[in-house]
């Protein structure tokens, strides 16, 4: 029976939390949930579901939390978390009041800083890299334009139940105070929106909220709700961790001397995929390009039309193959330059095709071109960067259940595929990452065997 169960509204965000509690020991599972039939799972301490609903309506996104939740709520689990994105976009309200609802509760509390992704909360009012949230680089997201950087009014917008604040002056009472002060809150119900100034302050929320039975928001709290997890499960005789019931899998990255360097003893290719326009990914897809790797760029203004569509896949589909005839890496990339991006766009509302529409149609004709590619070339090893095209290219390989294995960077993990093939896979938040984390994912990749 799973201590924690999760409820993230898309696949790169499940992953960010599992590893959370994969690298404290817990044996972590992430399950996709958009099957609405009872569905078994493995044994685990901590289960991920991801239902995949940030592009849904409210409506949608409501329905899909609110059953999921009620499915499980049967195994009696000790806490539930609803992972959100780190800047609240999504249906933020309608999938926090569905996992309330479907558990018969009427509170929340939300935390959703994360300081090592340089998100911060301060008097309710929310930081990317030390500038407002309405003055980052989400505010001019293709879907979820973030125009306010309030965390109680964004959220407030999006439910009917009461939004309120805990700042962090009160955390210098300790945990007790912030149990009391949380108290107070919970008289009138609703949500409670943490202040998150640093670690420290994760650190302290963690001992102070341990016990609450429903919490909200990222994922960075977790890994210090784990640690306190880890230590109570200390000498209880269970084996855990990522792998257990199975072979064991993780592997040393090789050496590695560039694309053209010395080769290790597996020769095992891997694909990369980069439908994110966040201008981490761009960096990270520019420095894999300058590095030397295979970097093809798909032209997006080319998939609204059904020929020009079949073209370009083919154009993609032949570089691809010519590539892998030389190196075992080749990236697909989506075109990052504004303008493109810009003409996409207008291309598509010239045809009464919208940005949700337009993201969807993008992701999916990556995923087409990759699984074409894995089957083909007898890929194992995927890289994904991009939360739409991560879902996308888990449905068109109907990849329902992976295992958290190991930590690459913060909040970005090694998995496994439960079925077969089995395939290891880097599923990344398109704004998560170093410039260099490409191909630092891609030694990990190219050390594991098939």
């Amino acid at each position: 029976m799973p201590q924690t169960i999760v409820i993230a509204d898309d696949v790169t965000g499940a992953g960010d939390i599992g590893i959370m509690y994969a690298k404290a020991g817990m044996r972590t599972m992430v399950y996709d949930g958009k099957d609405e039939k009872g569905q078994e799972y493995a044994p685990c301490d901590t289960l991920v579901i991801d239902t995949d609903s940030r592009l849904c309506t409210a409506e949608e996104a409501y329905t899909r939390v609110y059953r999921k939740v009620k499915q499980v709520s049967q195994m009696g689990a000790a806490q539930y978390i609803n992972k959100q994105c780190s800047v609240f976009r999504g249906n933020i309200g309608a999938e926090f009041d569905a996992m309330l609802d479907a558990l018969q509760e009427e509170f929340a509390v939300v935390v959703l800083g994360f300081p090592d992704n340089g998100r911060t909360t301060l008097h309710g009012i929310h930081y990317v890299g030390g500038v407002r949230l309405e003055e980052s680089q989400f505010r001019n997201d293709p879907v979820h334009p973030m125009t306010k950087s309030s965390l109680r009014e964004i959220l407030q917008e999006q439910t009917r139940r009461r939004v309120d604040n805990i700042w962090y002056e009160v955390y210098e009472g300790g945990p007790k105070a912030v149990r009391q002060a949380l108290e107070e809150k919970r008289k009138d119900g609703g949500y409670c929106i943490m202040d998150v100034r640093d670690n420290r302050d994760l650190q302290l929320l963690a001992e102070a909220l341990q016990e609450e039975k429903i919490l909200c928001g990222s994922s960075a709290l977790s890994e210090y709700l784990a640690r306190l997890q880890a230590s109570e499960f200390a000498g209880d005789g269970i084996e855990r961790g990522g792998n257990a019931d199975h072979t064991p899998t993780s592997c040393e990255a090789p050496t590695w001397a560039g694309p053209n360097g010395a080769r290790t003893a597996w020769e095992g290719k891997v694909l990369g995929l980069a439908g994110s326009l966040m201008p981490q990914t761009a960096a990270q897809t520019e420095y894999m390009r300058e590095g030397g790797y295979q970097v093809l760029t798909l032209d997006t203004r080319l998939l609204l039309e059904p020929d020009q569509r079949r073209r370009e896949c083919e154009r993609i589909l032949q570089a691809a193959e010519k590539a892998y005839q030389a190196e075992n890496f080749v990236m697909i990339r989506t075109a990052q330059d504004p303008d493109i991006v810009k003409e996409t766009k207008s291309l598509g509302q010239q045809r009464g095709i919208g940005n949700v529409e337009i993201s969807v149609a993008v992701s999916g004709t990556l995923s087409e071109i990759a699984r074409h590619i894995i089957e083909t070339q007898k890929i194992r090893g995927i890289l994904v960067c991009g939360g739409d095209t991560s879902a996308s290219i888990c449905e068109h390989l109907k990849i329902r259940g992976m295992r958290v294995l190991e930590e690459i960077e913060t909040g970005l993990p090694l998995c496994e595929s439960v079925s077969r093939p089995h395939y290891r896979l880097v599923l990344k938040s398109g704004s998560f990452g170093s410039r260099e984390f490409v191909e630092r994912a891609l030694k990990i990749l190219s050390g594991c065997g098939a």
